[in-house]
């Protein structure tokens, strides 16, 4: 029997969402169930892809971005950006279409939303491409209520208190 798989959508502008993801991917590797983890507008090296290779082939996980910061005077990096959403949007549907894992996880793809970076019905169509035995999961800042009301699930990262405010700089191996 198959069981049935879910969409789930991490938002919200706390820190977590990616994690979160990721938890859930290690967590079903447990259970050996493999996932693919698409990283969206993220091109360097990061402590979660290191240790994924940890892993064999049970969680994969692939970039779609420009490791340069997208600004909005800089139309250069922005088409580089976009180029390389187009090239993980394409990703993304291959991957739900083949039907190999049991979690594809979509990271950031909802900042490209916010970036215009991809349109609302681009996203749409992944999430009714999924597979019945499938959890699909969606992060990143600004969840459209389109997208939240066909979800299954909905989380909301909420900021209360952030020591960037101070002054710290993202740090290696809790923020990347």
């Amino acid at each position: 029997m198959i069981e049935k798989g879910y969409i789930h959508i991490y938002t919200g502008n706390g820190k977590g969402k990616t994690t979160a993801a990721l938890g859930l991917c290690f967590r079903a590797a447990g259970y050996g169930f493999s996932s693919a983890f698409i990283q969206f507008m993220k091109g360097q090296e990061t402590g979660e892809i290191s240790a994924a290779k940890l892993t064999g082939s049970i969680i994969t996980i692939e970039q779609y971005g420009s490791p340069k910061l997208l600004t909005d005077n800089n139309p250069e990096i922005f088409e580089e950006h976009r180029s390389e959403a187009d090239r993980g949007y394409a990703r993304a549907m291959e991957l739900i279409r083949q039907n190999r894992f049991r979690i594809i996880v979509l990271d950031e793809i909802l900042n490209l939303l916010n970036f215009k970076l991809i349109d609302l019905p681009r996203i749409e169509e992944l999430m009714k491409a999924k597979p019945e035995p499938m959890e699909l999961i969606l992060t990143g800042r600004g969840a459209p209520d389109e997208l939240m009301r066909c979800a299954d699930l909905v989380t909301e990262m909420r900021e209360i208190k952030h020591y960037y405010n101070s002054g710290i700089k993202a740090r290696i191996g809790i923020e990347f």
